[in-house]
């Protein structure tokens, strides 16, 4: 009798180990899925500020140097607490750290998109309300901190070893679904006034392709405020640790057991204290950075990583200089075309470490194949390109014939005539009549249009800027395929690359490793590379807005040849970081090094002859 009262109790107890285990690996599926939607509001709220950088710069009538620096703050946000985060975030209780950071992005997203409510209506004149800006996207990134470094431990501590990539390829491709709607935001708030509600847009004279349209950049911010408030509920109400998924040769261990285990690995967790865990810091870091291929591949991220967000900072921007696109469109193009592209290549990188169970070794050498085949599609890119817009004045000598108008040579109020040539302001084309309301005004008896053009041309110019050249849309499309092949391509290389990390270290120094690379990157790259590439994209400009204080404001137009040099150079060094430093280590490897050394030469001589024409081409100017 006692017998059978013994054995229903053993089922009894075993059916109620199973149903836990069974739950705690539902709150697993459940840890994901929140951490999916975190990473989505966090991206998505990132690649907004991407988006608005233009609008940014022109409301307070800003530099690309001043514009990165705002955008830098980010990364100087993530440089307060990174390090001391990550180390001591994996022994604390990971989900409500997450919960936290959530939180404060949510507030610093908030007090950036309140800034617009601080300013009175857009004049086209500065403000110096732009500081809070700078401490609401400083916040966001301090928010940001234990995020990545504690979510993706998280989940590679309690999966299985041969799921935890295919998990964080289902993450990172989830993710960047972020970006494309946080592109596809950008776009839609850029194509509304910044004073939207609070003005007659009949008035309005400009539009969202002229350089001095400012969009609603702030609507975005208050939008993604509330996804980033959201998603930080979840993470307060999971455990701070469960049973590790069972592999397949450790199927037969004991439900019980398992979860003995996960109990016992607790308890010892939360007996623990600081100080004991700061004695530790050093000496892991010590370990850490001690481990070669850590190091080198911490030395590659670093550069690749200052390329990268050099080139995403200014991208839309570049469209628009570059091929004459609205903002809008811009940013549409990118989040529609560039970002899925990614994310099925960074699916298909995770997909192909499972399908194939790559080692580290295979997977930095897909990583750097995607990478140097990705090259080879920007060098491509560099040859895609249109030509200045003929601007009196500036990309074409002047002419004697406004010579008694008395124009300010400050103002920015383009006219374009029938011609294709832009000049700075009637004023500048000798205009002497208008007629005609807001976008709708044309002025007509223009005495530059009359003597640069035989007699029975038209001397009428109206608003705007002249459009590019028709061949200038070919162009377009092609840097357009090329980037979304290029970006697919890198793509691949993005999982299998960042499982180099967490496989080539030892397991408790996993958190660790993963925030100290997401800090030196940021450290080097994210917070310097927008200031530097800002200010080599300030060296291009040909026309400067002037501050109703005297100063320099935001740049009109820019000199499109020499726009391009820039974004070559960040190419380069998008190329270097391939990890080619490992590579030349190995004797079999120097007709590989020899060979990349060469395609920089044959740039570097392309890119000569390009500035040499552009050089020759600047000698136009008007006819008399």
């Amino acid at each position: 009798m006692s017998g059978s009262i013994n054995k229903c109790e053993l089922e009894k107890d075993l059916w109620k180990c199973e149903f836990l285990y069974c739950l705690l690996f539902s709150v697993f599926q459940l840890f994901i899925v929140a951490l999916s939607f975190a990473y989505f509001s966090k991206a998505l709220t990132g690649t907004y500020m991407k988006s608005s950088i233009t609008q940014i710069e022109r409301r307070f009538d800003l530099s690309s140097t001043h514009i990165g620096l705002i955008d830098g703050s980010f990364e100087m946000g993530n440089l307060l607490f990174l390090a001391v985060v990550s180390h001591f975030g994996a022994k604390l209780h990971r989900p409500r750290l997450i919960a936290v950071g959530c939180f404060l992005m949510a507030v610093g997203a908030f007090l950036t998109g309140l800034t617009h409510f601080f300013m009175g209506r857009y004049k086209d004149s500065g403000s110096s309300m732009w500081i809070y800006v700078f401490l609401g996207n400083a916040l966001r990134g301090i928010g940001e901190t234990p995020v990545t470094p504690l979510g993706i431990s998280y989940i590679d501590d309690f999966a299985k070893a041969e799921n935890s990539p295919f998990y964080i390829a289902c993450l990172q491709t989830i993710t960047l679904l972020g970006p494309m709607f946080g592109f596809l935001l950008g776009s839609y708030c850029a194509r509304l006034y910044v004073d939207i509600g609070y003005v007659d847009m009949e008035s309005v004279t400009i539009t969202p392709k002229d350089s001095r349209w400012v969009g609603a950049w702030w609507m975005g911010f208050l939008v993604s405020s509330g996804l980033l408030l959201i998603s930080s509920i979840p993470f307060w109400f999971l455990p701070r640790s469960m049973p590790k998924q069972e592999s397949e040769e450790n199927h037969e261990t004991p439900v019980c057991e398992i979860l003995n285990k996960t109990e016992d690995a607790q308890n010892n967790n939360q007996n623990f204290k600081l100080t004991e865990i700061a004695k530790g810091f050093l000496p892991s870091l010590r370990r850490l950075l001690g481990t070669p291929a850590y190091f080198l591949f911490l030395c590659g991220s670093i550069l690749k990583f200052n390329a990268f967000i050099g080139l995403l900072t200014f991208k839309a921007k570049y469209m628009e200089q570059q091929f004459g696109q609205s903002a809008s469109r811009a940013n549409f193009l990118i989040g529609v075309l560039n970002l899925p592209a990614v994310a099925i290549g960074i699916f298909l990188g995770g997909l192909l470490m499972k399908r194939y169970k790559l080692s580290v070794v295979s997977g930095a050498q897909l990583s750097f194949a995607t990478s140097f085949m990705s090259y080879l599609l920007m060098l491509l890119q560099f040859g895609t390109k249109c030509d200045n817009i003929p601007i009196a004045g500036l990309t074409q000598l002047p002419s004697c014939c406004n010579r008694d108008c008395l124009c300010s040579a400050e103002e920015w109020d383009p006219v374009c005539s029938d011609s294709g040539i832009t000049y700075i302001s009637p004023c500048m084309a000798g205009c002497l009549s208008s007629s005609g309301h807001g976008k709708n005004t044309v002025f007509h008896n223009c005495t530059c249009v009359s003597t640069s053009f035989p007699a029975g041309s038209s001397t009428s110019v109206r608003l705007g800027q002249c459009p590019h050249a028709k061949d200038c849309s070919r162009s377009f499309t092609s840097y357009m395929a090329i980037s979304v092949l290029s970006s697919f391509i890198n793509a691949l290389g993005a999982t299998p690359g960042y499982m180099v990390i967490i496989r080539c270290i030892t397991p408790e120094l996993k958190s660790l490793a993963l925030g100290i690379q997401t800090l030196v990157t940021r450290t080097l790259g994210g917070i310097p590379a927008p200031v530097y590439f800002g200010a080599l994209i300030d060296s291009t400009c040909l026309k400067w807005s002037m501050k109703s204080c005297g100063g320099r404001g935001a740049c009109r137009i820019y000199n499109s040849d020499m726009y391009r040099y820039p974004t070559e150079k960040f190419q380069r060094m998008f190329f270097v970081s391939l990890h080619l430093c490992t590579l030349s280590k190995k004797k079999e490897n120097t007709r590989i090094v020899a060979l990349c050394i060469r395609l920089l030469d044959v740039q570097e001589i392309f890119s000569r002859k390009v500035k040499m024409h552009s050089q020759n081409n600047k000698t136009k100017h008007l006819p008399d």
